[in-house]
């Protein structure tokens, strides 16, 4: 069978695998006929899953690995248990030109390193940055970097702007590129130095790529002004699971309150399609799918506590950044 895209898929990664990824790579064929899947794992536990979910065997390719990484391995000990885990092998899948692009819900240290031992760095690019999805009331913002680099300076974030935009113009080619750096007020004068220095340079350059909106507050990232915000990775992570953890607050006390008294329960019938459609908007599993910008070839990151539908979803955004060339866009702009 004749598929134009290749993606390597580490099986064994993240909570409920292999069984998750298997059922995951079920609901993407069914919206995609043009995708091959190269599976890295135990050949012994993914091939009834294979069975049980009446995957097409033209469609996939398994490569077996006795060796996996676990979510207790630091990032070092990972990349010392050698080149027979699953991990190691999907990324070198990719590295060897034999894949498209490569998606795992491991070990997020440990697909950093050996990623990074693996693949080279587009040129002119100091750091990688870690990019996700994130909604805004017009569509979706591209934020980074997430968590891959605790210190940047004015170079990088300029990158991570250039990246942002290129991630996001692939994703959404139809839209303007939007860039804001991420700050503590709106003010030409707020944030410290580096901040302050990536903003004037910011102004002058002139990328096609883009438009420089200026700053925004944490408190303004949903209102859809921008599309691309970036930001250090330790403000990035803090950013990213203060929303995580506000996002299940709101769905928890919604439970609570539908489900607490009688009044709460003919409520919430009565607006049964409006909660679904709030929960939906606020469900983690339709944004999953970090991608790690800066290198070479995609490298997608899965969370690794998500189910099948949220590993569906980072396949889709896998499927869309390789049909949407984002890796020569970066090149082309960088």
């Amino acid at each position: 069978m004749n598929r134009s895209i290749s993606i390597a898929i580490d099986a064994m990664g993240g909570d409920n695998s292999p069984a998750k990824v298997i059922e995951g790579i079920k609901l993407h064929s069914k919206s995609s006929n043009d995708v091959f899947y190269k599976i890295f794992g135990d050949e012994k536990l993914i091939n009834p899953l294979i069975s049980k979910f009446s995957i097409d065997h033209k469609i996939i390719e398994i490569y077996h690995t006795d060796e996996t990484i676990s979510d207790d391995d630091t990032a070092l000990s990972a990349a010392k248990k050698g080149k027979n885990t699953s991990l190691w092998k999907s990324i070198e899948c990719l590295k060897n030109n034999n894949a498209d692009a490569i998606v795992s819900a491991g070990n997020t240290g440990a697909l950093f390193v050996i990623a990074k031992l693996n693949l080279n760095m587009i040129s002119n690019i100091d750091k990688p940055a870690l990019s996700a999805l994130w909604p805004n009331k017009n569509g979706m913002n591209v934020v980074l970097d997430l968590g891959a680099n605790i210190e940047c300076n004015e170079k990088n974030l300029i990158d991570f702007s250039i990246m942002g935009a290129a991630l996001h113009k692939s994703l959404y080619n139809q839209e303007i590129s939007k860039v804001a750096l991420l700050n503590i007020g709106s003010e030409e004068l707020k944030g410290n130095s580096i901040i302050k220095n990536t903003y004037q340079k910011l102004n002058e350059i002139k990328n096609p790529l883009f438009e420089f909106y200026g700053y925004i507050e944490g408190n303004h990232i949903m209102n859809g002004d921008v599309n691309v915000i970036v930001t250090d990775g330790f403000t990035g992570n803090i950013a990213l699971k203060t929303a995580e953890g506000t996002a299940n607050f709101l769905i928890n006390e919604l439970k609570k309150i539908s489900t607490s008294s009688l009044l709460g329960k003919l409520s919430s019938i009565i607006n049964l399609k409006n909660l679904r459609n709030f929960k939906k908007k606020l469900d983690p599993r339709l944004y999953n799918g970090a991608i790690l910008l800066g290198l070479d070839k995609p490298v997608i990151k899965s969370h690794g506590s998500t189910d099948s539908f949220g590993f569906y979803n980072s396949l889709k955004v896998c499927e869309k950044i390789i049909k949407g060339n984002l890796i020569d866009k970066i090149k082309q702009n960088i």
